[in-house]
């Protein structure tokens, strides 16, 4: 019963770590802002470092089914 709401919430997780990092790794390549207002290396370094939290933590949810 317990196995339900971890099963959601690492997909929910696992997705957007996922979708994050690709959207970070495209905006980076066409050489256009990640973030609008703030530098481009401190920019691609939050939202990288945002994107593989959500995908390991995503990773650790289903880690405990």
């Amino acid at each position: 019963m317990e196995s339900g709401p971890a099963i959601f919430a690492g997909a929910a997780f696992t997705l957007f770590g996922a979708a994050l990092l690709l959207w970070t790794t495209v905006r980076l390549r066409h050489r256009e802002p990640v973030v609008y207002g703030v530098g481009p290396g401190a920019a691609a370094t939050l939202t990288t470092f945002s994107g593989t939290l959500f995908l390991l933590l995503g990773v650790w949810c289903f880690g405990r089914l």
